[in-house]
């Protein structure tokens, strides 16, 4: 797992002082950097935290959050971290353009939710997946009380989106215990 502390990426991308993610080519130069970061080793969890970050426009959310998910490195899982809510907001508002979802995780609390484009059934089967250390079809089916390929389904979507990992004994969401 590898933790991407955005103000650090932005100061040294941009060389400035600011810590606001605004305008396109500082959100591409970020997002550039991060990839760059990511290229350098196996990590299977990547974790971009917004801690520091002041600020984040629709077009900086547009070029580091929606191009990272819409192309996430290969293996890797992005969890985005330490999100105000009008950062939120705006990646929320980016991601649903795309048809795009992410991983949040709350700084304060430490719960996973989904932001951006998610069914119904998809943020249901996350919220019990993030109750859990791993989930099969069939037991979710059973806290659900849906029919097991519907929960098979659902599982299979939020795998091929990068939102829930396929393990051994079932799904996971995206996070190390």
């Amino acid at each position: 797992m590898i933790s991407i502390r955005l103000e650090q990426v932005l100061r040294e991308a941009v060389q400035t002082a600011y810590s606001n993610l605004v305008t396109r080519p500082t959100g591409r130069a970020v997002r550039t950097s991060i990839q760059d970061r990511l290229s350098t080793g196996e990590w299977a969890i990547a974790t971009l935290d917004f801690t520091n970050i002041q600020l984040v426009d629709l077009s900086c959310a547009d070029e580091v959050v929606a191009k990272l998910m819409a192309d996430p490195p290969a293996g890797t899982y992005l969890i985005l971290h330490g999100l105000h809510d009008d950062q939120l907001e705006a990646i929320h508002h980016v991601l649903e353009h795309h048809q795009l979802a992410a991983v949040a995780r709350d700084p304060v609390r430490g719960t996973l939710r989904l932001v951006g484009a998610a069914t119904a059934d998809e943020v249901q089967a996350f919220d019990a997946l993030a109750g859990h250390p791993a989930l099969t079809p069939a037991a979710l089916a059973a806290l659900t009380a849906w029919e097991e390929d519907r929960a098979r389904a659902t599982l299979a979507t939020l795998a091929r989106r990068r939102l829930a990992r396929v393990l051994e004994d079932g799904y996971a969401v995206p996070f190390e215990r």
